[in-house]
């Protein structure tokens, strides 16, 4: 039987694939590898093949965002758990083991997350509360500066310390591992209101809904490089990030909710590419100021619908 089914989604991410991959290789358990391909153009595929036979390979010839590629590899799982891994990870010393023994020592635990690190090895915010409406207002926008304090330290769960093992409400995506029965009962990502980002709120929520508890366990431990297929497309980032964001407070909070929000995201661009440009007017950077403009223009233009 096996115990744990790895699936990794990849874009253009070669070599930080070629080093998840080798970090895998040490554990006690029954793996399943499973690399989904998003139609990378950097040779990925014939990486995956020549130095990891043992990997199911899933090759698309589109790009289904990270919901369609990894629900496509949890489809394709058998694994008594699923673990969603990102390409630009790196797992360390005994953590796969760590974490499927404290899922089977813990059957009401429908998910587990580990101690996301730096590459420099300090710890990276990986834990979270659920997201208020004044949240979605502060975070990750240009506010965020002024934030009233507990607001932020609430969500980020700065108030518990990141060396204890504790119940969380969600998790960063970029290492999950998720209890099959849990994934049987609640589904896996949602792919029609998310392309990438909030999707792994949107489960965990979907989760927790369903009675199972959700744990951070910093025993054991996952480098995390950040964003390195992301960083390939910055309009789509922002675009996909806010967007997501709408969609996320329209499922679970209303259509007022997410109609204020959506309102105060486009003003904050349009504020934003004013600002810019008045910058790169009086010298300042201007040809990163005519990016930024670029990009904040392509965002509005959106609606973010």
């Amino acid at each position: 039987m096996i115990d744990l089914s790895i699936v990794v989604l990849n874009w253009n991410v070669r070599e930080q694939l070629d080093r998840c991959l080798a970090s895998l290789r040490s554990n006690h358990y029954a793996l399943e590898l499973i690399v989904v391909d998003n139609a990378s153009h950097d040779d990925s595929v014939a990486m995956v093949r020549a130095k990891y036979p043992q990997v199911t390979l899933i090759a698309n010839t589109d790009n289904r965002g990270f919901t369609g590629g990894n629900n496509q590899g949890i489809e394709a799982s058998h694994g008594r758990h699923v673990m969603v891994l990102n390409p630009d990870t790196e797992v360390l010393a005994d953590a796969l083991d760590c974490l499927v023994r404290y899922l089977d020592d813990h059957p009401e635990v429908g998910a587990l997350g580990p101690q996301l690190l730096n590459p420099d090895r300090s710890i990276q915010s990986s834990r979270r509360r659920f997201p208020t409406l004044a949240t979605g207002f502060f975070e990750s926008t240009w506010l965020q500066g002024i934030a009233p304090k507990r607001i932020l330290t609430h969500y980020y769960m700065n108030d518990v310390s990141p060396d204890q093992t504790h119940e969380v409400d969600w998790l960063n995506g970029a290492c999950t591992v998720f209890r099959r029965e849990v994934i049987d009962r609640v589904g896996a990502y949602d792919a029609q209101n998310f392309f990438m980002y909030s999707e792994e709120l949107d489960l965990c929520r979907r989760v927790k809904e369903s009675g199972w508890r959700i744990v951070y366990l910093p025993e054991a431990q996952v480098i995390h490089y950040v964003g390195k297929s992301s960083d390939q497309a910055v309009a789509a980032r922002h675009i996909y990030f806010q967007t997501s964001k709408v969609h996320y407070f329209r499922k679970w909070h209303g259509s007022l909710p997410a109609a204020m929000l959506r309102l105060f995201l486009l003003g904050s661009y349009l504020w934003q590419i004013g600002l810019e440009g008045v910058k790169g007017l009086l010298g300042s950077k201007r040809d990163l100021r005519k990016q930024r403009v670029k990009v904040y223009w392509q965002v509005v233009r959106t609606g973010l619908k």
